[in-house]
């Protein structure tokens, strides 16, 4: 029996197998390269002008007075920066209200494959959720906000624009609420006096705010002209200036200091 025809055949075909093979390859890695093909003037990450051409990528439905929603954002992070291979809330703290809606926050991790080459990066934000500093609408779902507001923190964070995130956004007047929250909060005889001490409520939000942080509090609050034994020597207006200075190193609108992170559990102690 003559099998030199059978063997020539087979090695016919699977060379045709390993040319269906290679031309596979060749689709996958084209569909990869376009997928990250970028315009040949962008800018540099680095290079001023990159934010006006990260926002020039969001369609108008994208944008609420000129600030990107979460959605976009992810849209536009993957389209310029890599498929996001991970992202979800990293920790979660609930209210603890039974009463109303309370105040939820929520630590959001997003991973990217950088530049779709393998490598990968990682960026994580953190939001507070309450009724001064959210619009009614959404105070109902307290953690659910929450982590759309740090979802879109990380992704701007990771898109390095000075933007921010629309659901960060709030019509109310914040500032004026606050106030009067920690007024109404603490007030034993109805007048609010600025020269009265830090209140539980502001420490309890100083603590929180600088482990989420990463701070060290006795650094924190000794930073500034005076030193201070303990936290219950600052004054309730100081303490306002404070708990105003963590929101923006929050916001990243100022960077932390070196000297003051590290977060300590007995800093009490």
């Amino acid at each position: 029996m003559d099998i030199v025809e059978p063997v020539e055949g087979v090695e016919g075909q699977l060379g045709l197998f390993d040319m269906d093979q290679e031309e596979l390859f060749e689709e996958a890695d084209g569909e990869i390269a376009d997928s990250t093909d970028k315009d040949e003037d962008a800018p540099s990450i680095f290079d001023p002008e990159w934010h006006d051409y990260v926002m020039s990528h969001f369609q108008p439905n994208e944008l609420i007075d000129g600030n990107p929603i979460c959605a976009g954002l992810r849209r536009v992070s993957e389209l310029l920066l890599g498929t996001i291979v991970e992202s979800g809330p990293s920790e979660v703290f609930p209210s603890t209200d039974n009463n109303g809606p309370g105040r939820a926050t929520v630590v959001y991790t997003v991973v990217f494959d950088w530049q779709n080459m393998g490598m990968y990066k990682t960026f994580r934000e953190v939001a507070d959720v309450w009724h001064g500093n959210t619009d009614d609408l959404f105070c109902a779902h307290p953690v659910a906000t929450a982590s759309t507001r740090a979802e879109g923190r990380a992704l701007r964070k990771a898109l390095r624009i000075r933007a921010l995130a629309a659901e960060e956004l709030a019509k109310k007047n914040i500032v004026e609420i606050v106030q009067q929250s920690v007024a109404k909060s603490t007030s034993t005889d109805g007048e609010y006096s600025p020269d009265d001490r830090i209140t539980p409520q502001q420490i309890q939000f100083i603590d929180k705010r600088c482990s989420l942080l990463n701070i060290e509090v006795t650094d924190f609050i000794s930073m500034g002209e005076k030193t201070y034994r303990s936290i219950n020597d600052v004054k309730r207006d100081c303490a306002k200036n404070m708990i105003k200075l963590l929101n923006q190193y929050q916001n990243e609108t100022k960077d932390v200091p070196k000297s003051i992170t590290g977060y300590n559990e007995d800093w009490r102690n």
